[in-house]
């Protein structure tokens, strides 16, 4: 099982979007800054994620959450989840 997660930063309030196979140590890597993409970033909050079958899965879903449309989607999803 792969994960595609979305992190939020509170520092610039942009997201960073990525996928793994271990969810919560990835996580736990993010917030302790051992990941460059990350570590001048934090703190993070992990706002989304999907689990996906296998890995080729997960690198699609994430390469579309990452373009204009799954943006969109993204934003939609998660301002219905904040709103109810």
């Amino acid at each position: 099982m792969y994960y595609v997660y979305v992190l939020k930063s509170k520092k610039d309030g942009n997201n960073y979007t990525g996928y793994t196979k271990d969810l919560k140590l990835r996580f736990e890597l993010n917030k302790k800054g051992k990941v460059t993409c990350t570590k001048d970033r934090r703190p993070l909050e992990l706002v989304y994620y999907e689990a996906c079958l296998n890995q080729q899965d997960a690198t699609h879903r994430e390469k579309y959450l990452k373009t204009y449309y799954g943006k969109m989607f993204l934003k939609k999803r998660l301002k219905s989840y904040l709103t109810g």
